[in-house]
């Protein structure tokens, strides 16, 4: 299978934007930063890193599917959780418009180019951009912006979680289609709406002992069910862009199946954060600059696929799966670098206009 076939598929394949981004400006027990989020957030960009680059050959290694399938399943879910969780104090005044649109909205816009131009050197794919079409990983910027646009709303709804679940399964049964990001906007809705239903002390029962011994337990389990399941279901089911009828099944399968995936991926998830360190870490500070390996190693790994280089992975077997593995993870650290922060400062974190 050609690896620049599978790069021009997905104009929004799956991640993230940072949640440094969503917690500026929301008033939510922000007076201190916690480590345990900080800590969780720099493990979940990782994994994103890592998620993107198994992307293109997931389908061809059992293996890597299995893990793919894990890790798709728990760690957007998780981050979208948190991006709510810090949107707990937006209100919508102006200043948090603005920071929500400088912090947002802005590297939306800068990115999008970015990867256009990108697609276009690689794949001859047409420059001009389009704002109502996100690329690959900025769906998750113009998301972001809408759903803490929405915050205020939220609040004033009585069973927010509830109907923010009807909202993402009607998304999928009938096929909102991809303008806007539109589809993973309204499929990963409740678990924005859930992080803005939670208090620090919802947050407690995952950090105590009992917790983290279940938790290794739960993710060997969810590791072994992937592996059963890996070669008959779609990793689609997990991205949150494909409704029934891109995904090949009727709603009476289609609904079932999302409610299933919304038990699996809290399960999961609950599982993931009852294993992040409470304390700080070396990786603590890194949780604040999530921003920069998050928009910035698709560049990477699309140039990477352009260049024919899944071709060679896929012909390595195993032993190149686990170098991609490795490579990805180091990519990710490397992103955080000091030096790419102060160089590509503006590209990722444009000021607001002053005329404005």
């Amino acid at each position: 299978m050609s690896s620049a076939t599978l790069g021009r598929t997905d104009r929004s394949d799956h991640t993230d934007r940072t949640v440094a981004a969503a917690q500026a400006g929301a008033g939510a027990d922000g007076a201190a930063r916690d480590p345990f989020l900080d800590n969780a957030k720099f493990l979940l960009v990782v994994l994103v890193v890592i998620g993107h680059g198994w992307g293109p050959i997931s389908d061809e290694m059992r293996g890597l599917k299995t893990l793919y399938l894990v890790v798709y399943a728990f760690h957007m879910p998780v981050f979208v959780f948190l991006c709510g969780y810090f949107s707990r104090g937006f209100t919508g005044s102006p200043e948090q418009i603005r920071k929500l649109v400088a912090g947002v909205l802005l590297p939306y816009l800068v990115f999008e180019t970015v990867y256009a131009g990108l697609y276009a050197l690689l794949w001859d794919d047409p420059f001009p951009v389009s704002p109502s079409d996100p690329l690959y990983l900025c769906w998750f910027l113009l998301a972001l912006f809408l759903w803490r646009l929405t915050a205020p709303l939220w609040r004033a709804v009585r069973w927010p979680v509830a109907v923010a679940a009807v909202i993402s399964v009607a998304a999928g049964a009938l096929d909102v289609g991809y303008e806007l990001g539109l589809a993973r906007v309204l499929m990963f809705l409740p678990w924005f709406v859930l992080g803005l239903r939670m208090r620090r002390e919802h947050l407690r029962p995952l950090r105590c002992a009992a917790a983290r011994r279940l938790a290794l337990p739960v993710l060997v389990t969810a590791v072994a069910g992937a592996w059963c399941v890996a070669p008959y279901v779609s990793t689609g089911w997990l991205l949150m862009q494909h409704g029934a009828a891109d995904l090949g099944v009727p709603d009476v399968v289609y609904v079932p199946m999302r409610l299933a995936l919304f038990a699996v991926s809290a399960v999961v998830g609950a599982a993931f954060l009852a294993l992040v360190p409470g304390r700080r870490a070396g990786c603590t500070a890194l949780g604040a600059a999530t921003m920069y390996p998050f928009l910035l190693h698709g560049l990477v790994i699309k140039t990477f696929e352009g260049a024919g280089g899944y071709d060679i992975i896929l012909s390595g077997g195993l032993l190149a799966g686990a170098v991609l593995t490795v490579a990805t993870t180091a990519l990710a650290l490397g992103l955080y670098a000091p030096p790419v922060r102060r160089v590509l400062r503006p590209l990722v974190e444009p000021r607001f206009p002053r005329w404005l």
